[in-house]
């Protein structure tokens, strides 16, 4: 007998991550990589963690920011994280957050808090690969989350109760969605909360990267159009995960989860049983960091990341033949790619490491039913203006060929 063979029956669904695999790559000299969703260290506010640590590790604050704290998470920055959400149309008290180790810790727990074997979740085709991960150990059944969804609610629900469960949640990255970087327009939003009411369901609202537009206006949190017309934050439906990850520092590992009162009051249940709470120091350098910083530090990150976004997708147009596709974003990490039919995006990443060392995610990933083998995802994060350039030459001369 095989320790294997007393694995329980999630642990079939569990799968490595492409992208994590892919991150590898990056040791490899000469690679150009478009694979992973990573932020360029250069613009780390490096000077304000050093001086964060010198504040929270200096006599008198160095044992509490050394010390175990609650498992609602820092007290000072929770009350940060309100006041950020009141700037975005959500009224909130600190009572209405808990801290996460990363956004996708939330995930995690959503999943575990939400779904039974059998259940549904509602999600985008295609969807983040990482919410795919955290929401398969709990055995959910997916159905397509569609922006223009003909289909009835009572259809849906039906075909969930058919396979031995119920429609539990929508899951949702509205603002520059990964991996497409599409986002959904104020209409779209507010005909999903619909569907959500009609379903009675949860909606989890991923806004990884709400902080990230270049051009174009900004649109409401789904949270902030429902507490509009409800009034009462404890009375909404939307469960909105954030993160620094993409704005401060995706090493220290620091999200939020902002949800009415009985939701997080379930979900600090679920932090006392994981991991009691999030690393204290962390809290408290990214609390410091915030105040100080924050909102000086989000111009410097669009006016980069934003020519970096123009640089690729003039790339694309001056590059790419005929049949290919891509996205326009106004915001975020990714252009999404899509190949003639016929064309293999996992065949042709074994092609680009050999002949051109270029990388990216191939995008039946980012499908629950594995489909969508000719598309592609894209990151214009990481590398710099003129790495992109490069390697989208690259890629559209192996397409030529």
């Amino acid at each position: 007998m095989y320790l294997t063979d007393l694995f329980a029956t999630r642990a079939g669904r569990m799968q490595a991550s492409e992208i994590r695999e892919l991150l590898k790559l990056l040791d490899r000299p000469g690679i150009l990589s478009f694979a992973g969703g990573i932020p360029d260290p250069a613009l780390f506010p490096v000077a304000a963690f050093r001086a964060a640590s010198a504040r929270v590790l200096a006599d008198g604050m160095a044992g509490q920011s050394l010390q175990y704290s609650t498992s609602e998470g820092h007290t000072g920055l929770r009350a940060w994280i309100a006041r950020h959400m009141g700037q975005l149309g959500v009224a909130c008290t600190p009572d209405n957050i808990l801290i996460t180790s990363g956004s996708q810790q939330a995930l995690d727990y959503l999943g575990k808090l939400f779904l039974s074997p059998g259940d549904t979740a509602l999600v985008g085709w295609p969807t983040y690969l990482g919410a795919l991960g955290a929401f398969n150990a709990y055995e959910p059944r997916y159905d397509r989350l569609e922006v223009q969804d003909n289909r009835a609610p009572d259809a849906i629900a039906k075909a969930a109760q058919d396979a031995g469960g119920a429609v539990k949640f929508a899951y949702v990255t509205p603002d520059f969605a990964n991996p497409t970087g599409v986002t959904l327009t104020r209409d779209q939003r507010l005909a999903l909360l619909e569907r959500a009411r009609a379903l009675d369901c949860a909606v989890i609202e991923d806004a990884a990267y709400q902080a990230l537009r270049y051009d174009g206006a900004d649109v409401p949190p789904i949270l902030a159009l429902e507490q509009a017309a409800t009034s009462d934050i404890d009375a909404c439906r939307t469960i909105y995960c954030g993160s620094f990850s993409k704005t401060l520092s995706p090493g220290l590992r620091v999200g939020w989860v902002c949800a009415a009162r009985p939701v997080i009051d379930k979900l600090v249940l679920l932090k006392q049983a994981g991991d009691l709470h999030s690393a204290t120091l962390n809290q408290a350098l990214v609390a410091d960091v915030a105040a100080a910083v924050f909102d000086d530090h989000l111009p410097r990150l669009r006016a980069a990341y934003g020519a970096r976004r123009d640089a690729m997708l003039a790339a694309l147009k001056q590059h790419m033949p005929d049949g290919v596709s891509w996205t326009r974003p106004e915001g975020g990490m990714f252009v999404w790619l899509t190949l003639p039919r016929g064309m293999d995006g996992a065949a042709l990443l074994a092609r680009a490491l050999d002949e051109q060392n270029i990388a990216f995610v191939p995008g039946a990933a980012f499908f629950p039913d594995g489909s969508g083998t000719n598309t592609l995802r894209l990151n214009f994060s990481s590398p710099d203006e003129a790495q992109i350039s490069e390697g989208i030459a690259r890629l559209g001369r192996l397409l030529r060929a």
